[in-house]
Formats: C-alpha cells, sequence, structure tokens
C-alpha cells in the first residue's frame, strides 16, 4: 500500500490516573506524534591500524512527543493526568504510550513512560500548539 494518512494512526497512554486516546480524533496538530530515539545503537571506532570495532548499546529510551491543538480537549486530560502523576513519586513514570499505523502496521510500545515537563504556552492572535512530551524508559518499534 502506498498511500499513508493520520486518519490511521491511533495512540494511546494507560497509567495511574487515567487512560485515554491521543491519536486521531483528539484534535492533533498537523505535525501529529513524533518518536525519538535517547542514543545512537552502535558506536563504531577505527583504531590505529585501520582496524574497526562496533559496540552495541543495549538502551532503548527515547521520547515520545504529542502534539495538539490549544483547543483539543485532550490537553485537559493530560494536565489532570500529570499533577496526578507527579504529585508523589508512587505513580511518576509508570505509563505505557501506544502509537500504532493501522494501515501500515507500525507499532510502537513504549514503557516506563514520565511526562517531561508541562508543554511551552503561549497566548496570542492566533492559537498555538501545546507539544506534550514523554520521556520513555523503553521503546519497542516496529515498521510495517
Amino acid at each position: 500500500m502506498s498511500t499513508y494518512s493520520f486518519q490511521n494512526v491511533t495512540a494511546s497512554i494507560v497509567g495511574s490516573g487515567g487512560a485515554f486516546s491521543l491519536g486521531y480524533g483528539s484534535d492533533n496538530a498537523e505535525e501529529g506524534i513524533s518518536v525519538s530515539m535517547l542514543e545512537d545503537k552502535n558506536t563504531m571506532m577505527v583504531g590505529a591500524d585501520g582496524g574497526v570495532m562496533h559496540s552495541l548499546h543495549a538502551g532503548r529510551a527515547g521520547s515520545i512527543t504529542v502534539r495538539l491543538l490549544k483547543t483539543s480537549p485532550v490537553n485537559k486530560q493530560l494536565m489532570d493526568l500529570y499533577r496526578f502523576q507527579t504529585s508523589t513519586p508512587a505513580n511518576h513514570g509508570s505509563n505505557t504510550l501506544t502509537v500504532r499505523d493501522t494501515m501500515r502496521g507500525d507499532v510502537v510500545v513504549a514503557q516506563k513512560v514520565a511526562f517531561r515537563k508541562i508543554p511551552d504556552n503561549s497566548y496570542a492572535k492566533a492559537g498555538n500548539i501545546l507539544e506534550w512530551v514523554f520521556d520513555c524508559g523503553i521503546i519497542d518499534e516496529k515498521l510495517g
């Protein structure tokens, strides 16, 4: 299939204090959702004689950014969840965030997920985009 559409993207967050959708239908901004790994999987060293050594890193940490329109009701849900989870360490950092492209077969599952911070916000002539960034201890990603 050679067609992509955000209409096929589902996303959800599940954790202490709440569970709800973050994908299509959540008033996502044009920039949508992005997944970024924290570090490279490999380090290559070249020796004095030209020999090469690869070092495979075990880390699977990264971040997921969900971009919502200022008017999205999901902003309130995320703010309520943020406040609940940051009120005590017992609730912090235990979310699971899942992103799927049902047409392509892509699946991203992030575990040990915590809110990085409250999104930057501005009040101006035009409404803005709120970027919710989540730090993820483990990201497993499969592209279909």
